[in-house]
């Protein structure tokens, strides 16, 4: 960008002075009357161009494409040399406007197609521009609700190859919006885990487990830990609750089984933790309806590992943004020292994730088997 900007208010290059002295005699009003494609016309244009090109580059740009679009047929090598240096201002002034007018489409106007397509085109032209592969990435999760799989594929492919250079050492001479380095990372993650929910849930939490370790607005966001309870119940508890039913179901207990279920419980317990902190955080009004289904998850859970009481919950609830977020749970490999609290419930179903990305109340049919 300093390039750029440089570039743009450069004094003219030698070819400049090698204009005839009628370039300073000539007037705005002779130029209005004369026709701009002959020599005098060019000259009255050019040094329109040069007399704005400080102070009014709009100005400047609209009699430079004016200055361009003459013939060149039989241009002298000074008239050449300055429509090489006219074509290089040109190019770099709308480079200048596209990258001031792309944050304006993205943050003011949230026109989030039209943004789109400018930041793919500037990173055509720039493929290594990390600010606007932050810009795309960061808020693609924005994007989802529209459908649109061009613009989905390419905000995962630049979060993900934002976080690539960031993890690498490269950083960028602004953040803004972003409160710096931290949060743009947590908003990159956060774009990646919510495109993955659906086809990984599993890959999903690693990516939403570290966009809530960073210190960011995001952090403080009741839906980021609905989303990490979701992936929870849609990937490894779906999955070693079926694993669990196929093996063990309506079989007597044996030491693999309360294994089993022990790593069943460990994933449960996490859904508790991240559904618990949805609702502690969900304290605007406007998600009134969402924190009632992340309560009601809540309670079902928690009644299923708890003899079917919810008592202890609020108070849990209370206190649970004091406490770390855990990791994911290490597979158990032996019983742990003391046995299992109250099995939780077999088999629910993987609970589906609205259009708003709260999860829909998951109800396990048997509550005495995973």
């Amino acid at each position: 960008m300093k390039t750029i900007t440089r570039f743009l208010t450069l004094g003219a290059i030698v070819a400049m002075l090698a204009l005839p002295a009628l370039a300073k005699s000539v007037s705005v009003s002779d130029f209005a009357l004369q026709d701009q494609c002959t020599d005098e016309g060019k000259t009255a244009l050019y040094t329109a161009f040069v007399e704005s090109r400080k102070t009014d580059q709009d100005k400047a740009y609209e009699n430079a494409k004016k200055y361009l679009a003459c013939p060149t047929e039989g241009a002298t090598e000074a008239t050449q040399k300055i429509i090489e240096y006219l074509k290089k201002w040109v190019a770099a002034y709308e480079d200048l406007k596209e990258k001031q007018k792309f944050p304006q489409l993205l943050y003011n106007e949230h026109k989030y197609p039209e943004a789109y397509d400018l930041g793919m085109k500037i990173l055509t032209k720039e493929p290594e521009n990390l600010k606007i592969m932050i810009d795309l990435g960061a808020n693609g999760y924005l994007v989802q609700n529209l459908k649109n799989p061009t613009l989905n594929a390419e905000a995962v492919k630049d979060a993900k190859k934002a976080l690539e250079l960031l993890e690498g050492g490269k950083t960028v001479d602004q953040w803004t919006p972003f409160s710096g380095k931290d949060e743009a990372m947590a908003y990159l993650n956060y774009t990646i885990g919510v495109f993955a929910l659906d086809s990984d849930p599993s890959g999903a939490i690693k990516n939403l487990l570290k966009a809530a370790q960073f210190e960011s607005q995001l952090k403080k966001s009741p839906q980021l830990y609905a989303l990490i309870g979701a992936a929870y119940e849609n990937g490894p508890y779906a999955k070693q609750s079926e694993e669990y039913t196929r093996l063990y179901g309506g079989k007597d207990e044996t030491p693999e089984s309360k294994l089993a279920l022990a790593n069943v419980n460990q994933v449960v317990d996490r859904m508790i933790d991240a559904y618990a902190r949805a609702v502690a955080l969900a304290t605007d009004p406007k998600l009134a309806s969402q924190k009632q289904l992340w309560a009601t998850s809540l309670s079902d859970w928690y009644k299923y590992r708890h003899n079917k009481t919810t008592d202890g919950m609020d108070s849990m609830v209370a206190g649970i943004l004091s406490k770390p977020l855990p990791p994911e749970p290490t597979p158990l490999t032996s019983l742990p020292a003391e046995p299992a609290t109250a099995p939780i419930g077999t088999g629910g179903t993987a609970s589906s994730t609205a259009s708003t990305g709260a999860p829909a109340t998951a109800k396990p049919a048997d509550p005495k088997k995973p």
